[in-house]
């Protein structure tokens, strides 16, 4: 489905090495800002137990996990949307992104410099809301411009472009006391605009408190990260807490050796699990499974789709010639163990056009496409 997630910060709060946990990809990751001269992407399996437990019971030729992929930008710093650093360059690379997962330093380190001198998560918090704040104000101001000029013109044209021009300067005024679009209350007709503005405050927020090791046990009374939790609450927007530094470490590891480490670590599985689960649920995404003995795979698909919509993840044909979907849930299949058995107990469901997919629902669809 191509969704993606835009990773920011400012520079030295551990962007680069919680991209590299996530992707395992190598970003270079270095104490001093800017270290990350082009955006790096990397493409993350999402952890799902269900599709494990599944592939145990099939034994298929292959499991494929559903993904989502990361983008990591340079460091942005107080003047990034006006050229400072090198910020502003990649600001851009995040226009097409679903999401964006704000990294917010919670970690003492006199070894790793802080480019405002001292940590403080509301103020990093705060410093990129601006910059993101000032990059979406210089879009609104340009598409205000030409909307301007065609408010002038007579008839259905001047009036359409006069209301485009009210939703504009209602974003312009918000944008320039540093409220980001996703807290301005729009309508569903002002989202409608905004929606092609691409405009990056309008974005999903998921928050990262990243600390260090020691901190991970107290985490609950932590004060910086006590102020993460505070600043996700207001939002209405997750929260996960995570020592990236650790991460990678964990990430570096052979597989057969993470679970011990995690164990002495007093961690019952990777935060990078955490990280993905909680950036497929802000999307507002679920997933469904298709199972067989050359592959078992899970496939992504919004909240609230149907089947037909759902069977176009797998191939457009699929949604074009619909016909009817096979369905059972996951948990029937373990429990009986085979898709025989399940449809004995008489718990295999057709279903038809109108049926809106459940996470966890185990699919084969019924197409014909006719050329």
């Amino acid at each position: 489905m191509g969704l993606s997630i835009g990773i920011v910060g400012l520079p030295n709060v551990g962007k680069s090495t919680l991209f590299n946990a996530l992707s395992n990809a190598g970003a270079l990751a270095a104490n001093y800002p800017f270290a990350t001269i082009e955006p790096n992407v990397g493409v993350v399996p999402v952890p799902d137990e269900r599709l494990d437990k599944l592939s145990a019971l099939v034994k298929p030729e292959k499991t494929l996990y559903t993904t989502l992929e990361f983008v990591d930008i340079a460091g942005l710093v107080r003047g990034a949307s006006k050229g400072e650093g090198l910020g502003n360059q990649f600001l851009a690379n995040i226009r097409q992104v679903d999401a964006v997962l704000y990294v917010l330093r919670c970690f003492e380190d006199d070894n790793i410099t802080h480019v405002e001198g001292s940590i403080s998560p509301q103020r990093d918090k705060d410093t990129v809301d601006t910059e993101l704040c000032l990059k979406d104000l210089e879009t609104v101001e340009k598409r205000r411009e030409k909307t301007q000029r065609s408010a002038k013109a007579p008839g259905k044209e001047g009036e359409v472009a006069k209301a485009e021009l009210a939703v504009l300067d209602k974003l312009k005024g918000k944008l320039d006391d540093a409220v980001p679009v996703r807290a301005q209350g729009l309508t569903e007709q002002e989202r409608a605009l905004v929606k092609e503005l691409f405009l990056l405050t309008d974005k999903p927020v998921l928050y990262i408190a990243n600390v260090m090791e020691g901190q991970l046990a107290s985490q609950d009374t932590d004060k910086h990260v006590t102020v993460v939790k505070a600043i996700a609450a207001k939002e209405g927007a997750e929260v996960v807490v995570l020592a990236a530094a650790l991460e990678a470490e964990i990430q570096q590891l052979p597989a057969e050796e993470r679970p011990e480490f995690l164990k002495s670590a007093g961690l019952d599985e990777p935060g990078l699990n955490k990280v993905v689960r909680a950036g497929y649920k802000l999307l507002g995404l679920k997933t469904y499974f298709t199972i067989g003995p050359k592959e078992c795979r899970a496939w992504t698909f919004h909240d609230g789709w149907k089947a037909p919509q759902c069977a176009g993840v797998i191939h457009t044909d699929f949604e074009k010639g619909f016909i009817k979907a096979e369905v059972m849930t996951w948990k029937e299949l373990l429990q009986y163990g085979s898709e025989a058995a399940v449809r004995d107990k008489g718990l295999l469901r057709m279903e038809g056009k109108e049926y809106v997919v459940q996470d966890g629902d185990c699919m084969h669809f019924r197409f014909n496409v006719t050329t």
